[in-house]
C-alpha cells in the first residue's frame, strides 16, 4: 500500500481561493442583511453570549470567569473563548471579530472539502471548486459559522482528521495533536481517538509499525489533552467543563423519549436541506469503501454513525440540530465524493449524462433555495434571542436594584449586559444545582437559601415555581408571539 502524506498539500489555484472567499463573504452579507432587516444584528443563541462574557473578562481583566472574581469552568470551548478574546484586545468585539473568525473557518471548510475531493477522486478536475462551494452554501454549516459558537471550528478539525484518514495519511503525531486540540474546542473531540487508533491498527503492516503509530498518536493527543484536564481541574475542580455534566442532567426528558421518535427528529434536522440529495451518494461511497476495503472511508462513516448515536441518546436534536452539526461536513463531503465520481462513470449507459445532470442540477437548485431559507431561519433565531434575552438583560441592568440577587435559566446575555449577582439555574456556572436541575421543589428551596430576589425564565419553564409570583417584566418579542411561545418573564421571588 502506497504511503500518503498528510493529504492537504495539493494547493488550490489563486482563482479557486478567490472564488471560495468571495462566496463566503457574499453569504455572510446575506445572513447579516437578513438579520438586520428582520430585527437587528446579533447571535442566534444565548450561549454565544456566554463565550463573549468569558472572552471579554479574559481580555480586559486577565481572568477566566463568567462573573468577575469567580473562576468558572462554564465555557464548553476554552479555545473558542480565547480566540474571541483577541477581538476585545483589538476593540472589535463582540460582533466584528466573531463574524470574521466564523467566515474564516467557513472559508477553510470550503478549501478542505475541495482539496479532499480532488485528492480522493482523480477524475474530479473542475474549473470551479464545486465541492467547496457546496459546503459553503450548505445552510446548516453557514448558520453555525455565523452563530458565534465553536460548532463549525470543531467540524473543521473533525473534517481535517477524518479526511486525512480517508487519504491514507500516516502522520499520526499530527493527527493526534489535532485530536487533542479538538477537545479544547468541544469535549466530544475525544471521539476522534476511536477512528485514529483503528486506522493505525488497520493500515500498518506489522506489530512494530503499529506500536510506533500508536505511540505517536498517544504522544500528540496526550500532550494537548493533559493541559486540558489540568485547566479544568484548576478552574472548576472537575476534569470536564461544567456544561459536560449540566447538559446531560437537564435533558433527562429527552432521554426518556422512544428511540424511534428521537431518530425521526434527527433525520429531519440532518436531511433538512440539499443534504437529502446526498443520501444516495453516501450509500454509494459506503458500498465502495466496503468492496475496496477503504478503511479511511469506513472509519469516517462509522465515526459519524457513532457520534450521531451518542448525541441522539443524550441531547435533544433542536435548533437545526446544532449539537450534531460538527458531524455534518464530513458526512456531506462523503456524499459529494460520490457525486463527483459518478460524473465520470457510465452506470446508466447512454442515459448517464441525463441522470448525472439531473442529480447535479437538483443539488444546485436546492442549495440556492436553502440559502434563502437558511438566512431567514438565522434572522428569526437572532431576533428571538435579541427580543427574549438581550432586551430583558438590558432592562435588568437599568431597572433592578444593584444589590439584587438574580436566578436565571438562560444566563448568556445577562452575563454580558448586566452585573448583578447571578444564580445559574442551568448549572453552567452554578454547578451546585446540577443534581436537582429539574426538581422544582428543591430548586425553590435552593433559591431561598441563596437569597434570590428575582427569577428570570420563560413563563412555561418552571410552572410550579412561578405560581403566585409577581411579574415585573414580560418580553413582548414579535417572534415568540407569532410562534405562540411563552415569553421571557422576570418574577419577583421575594
Amino acid at each position: 500500500m502506497k504511503r500518503a502524506s498528510f493529504g492537504f498539500i495539493n494547493p488550490l489555484s489563486k482563482q479557486d481561493l478567490a472564488v471560495l472567499g468571495l462566496i463566503t463573504l457574499a453569504m455572510g452579507a446575506v445572513y447579516l442583511l437578513a438579520s438586520e432587516l428582520t430585527f437587528r444584528v446579533g447571535f442566534p443563541l444565548d450561549d454565544s453570549w456566554i463565550h463573549q462574557t468569558f472572552a471579554r473578562n479574559l481580555a480586559e481583566h486577565g481572568e477566566w470567569s463568567f462573573r468577575l472574581g469567580v473562576p468558572s469552568a462554564g465555557s464548553t470551548s476554552p479555545l473558542w473563548s480565547a480566540l474571541l478574546a483577541i477581538g476585545y484586545l483589538l476593540h472589535l468585539g463582540p460582533y466584528i471579530w466573531t463574524y470574521f473568525i466564523g467566515l474564516l473557518v467557513m472559508w477553510g471548510m470550503g478549501m478542505v472539502g475541495e482539496i479532499a475531493a480532488r485528492r480522493l477522486v482523480s477524475t474530479y478536475t473542475p474549473r470551479l471548486p464545486w465541492a467547496g462551494i457546496f459546503l459553503i452554501l450548505e445552510w446548516h454549516l453557514f448558520w453555525a459559522a455565523m452563530s458565534g459558537m465553536e460548532t463549525l471550528l470543531h467540524g473543521l478539525i473533525v473534517t481535517v482528521v477524518l479526511a486525512a484518514l480517508m487519504m491514507n495519511s500516516h502522520r499520526y503525531l499530527t493527527l493526534g495533536l489535532l485530536t487533542g486540540l479538538s477537545v479544547w474546542v468541544r469535549p466530544d473531540g475525544l471521539t476522534l481517538l476511536g477512528p485514529l487508533v483503528l486506522a493505525v491498527l488497520l493500515n500498518e503492516r506489522d506489530t512494530s509499525t503499529r506500536l510506533r503509530g500508536l505511540l505517536r498518536v498517544a504522544l500528540g493527543f496526550g500532550t494537548v489533552f493533559f493541559f486540558y484536564l489540568l485547566f479544568n481541574l484548576l478552574i472548576g475542580g472537575t476534569p470536564m467543563p461544567n456544561t459536560f455534566y449540566a447538559k446531560q442532567a437537564e435533558y433527562t426528558s429527552w432521554q426518556a423519549l422512544p428511540i424511534t421518535e428521537r431518530l425521526g427528529q434527527l433525520s429531519l434536522q440532518l436531511l433538512g436541506g440539499p443534504s437529502f440529495l446526498l443520501l444516495p451518494g453516501i450509500i454509494i461511497w459506503l458500498v465502495k469503501s466496503v468492496k475496496t476495503r477503504s478503511w479511511g472511508g469506513l472509519l469516517a462513516l462509522t465515526w459519524v454513525a457513532g457520534y450521531l448515536t451518542i448525541y441522539v441518546s443524550r441531547l435533544p436534536v433542536y435548533q437545526h440540530g446544532r449539537y450534531i452539526m460538527p458531524a455534518m461536513p464530513i458526512l456531506f463531503l462523503i456524499g459529494l465524493l460520490a457525486v463527483v465520481e459518478f460524473a465520470s462513470s457510465k452506470v446508466f449507459g447512454r442515459y448517464h449524462w441525463f441522470v448525472n445532470t439531473l442529480w447535479v442540477a437538483s443539488l444546485g437548485v436546492v442549495s440556492i433555495l436553502f440559502v434563502i431559507l437558511g438566512a431567514r431561519a438565522y434572522a428569526q433565531d437572532v431576533a428571538l434571542i435579541e427580543q427574549e434575552m438581550v432586551v430583558p438583560a438590558k432592562w435588568v441592568n437599568a431597572n433592578l436594584p444593584p444589590n439584587a440577587v438574580i436566578a436565571a435559566h438562560d444566563i448568556g446575555a445577562l452575563g454580558f449586559f448586566d452585573n448583578h449577582e447571578l444564580i445559574d439555574m442551568a448549572g453552567l456556572v452554578t454547578p451546585d444545582v446540577i443534581p436537582f436541575i429539574r426538581d422544582e421543589d428543591r430548586l425553590s428551596a435552593y433559591l431561598d437559601e441563596q437569597g434570590v430576589d428575582y427569577l428570570i425564565a420563560f413563563a412555561d419553564l418552571y410552572p410550579d415555581m412561578v405560581l403566585g409570583k409577581e411579574e415585573v417584566f414580560v418580553a413582548d418579542g414579535s417572534v415568540a408571539e407569532e410562534a405562540n411561545w411563552a415569553p421571557m418573564t422576570i418574577y419577583r421571588w421575594k
